[in-house]
């Protein structure tokens, strides 16, 4: 939780602080028992998680210490190795993310004005090499 929450912190400034607690208490309801890759440091301290579910990533945090490092474009090379058709969504406010993804080589398969709790917070569809 503590990686999700510097990742938020870092990255995620347009959601309002009532939607960020919310979803910060339904993060910590499910991570603690969801599959997760890890990377981790020399002490097997982790830095960043990634979660894919069928395919999909559903989730990819870096520690804000970390961020431009690589940890995260090889946790998302590892999951292509897995899934080499992988998708993902990604808030369209978080320029930072939309360009990380387009520079991995994801491309925009389509769009909604809603998140996946309804909220006003736009979603890019991703799709690696399509």
């Amino acid at each position: 939780m503590e990686i999700w929450r510097g990742a938020v912190d870092a990255t995620h400034n347009f959601l309002s602080g009532e939607d960020r607690v919310s979803i910060e208490e339904m993060v910590g309801g499910f991570l603690p028992q969801a599959p997760l890759w890890f990377a981790v440091d020399a002490t097997d301290y982790p830095l960043a998680f990634l979660l894919i579910d069928k395919g999909h990533m559903e989730a990819l945090f870096v520690d804000p210490a970390y961020r431009g490092t690589g940890i995260g474009a090889a946790l998302v090379r590892h999951a292509l190795t897995l899934h080499p058709k992988l998708t993902t969504d990604v808030n369209e406010q978080n320029s930072q993310a939309v360009g990380f993804y387009e520079k991995m080589g994801f491309k925009h398969i389509g769009r909604s004005p809603l998140d996946g709790q309804g909220k006003p917070y736009p979603l890019i569809y991703l799709k690696y090499g399509e």
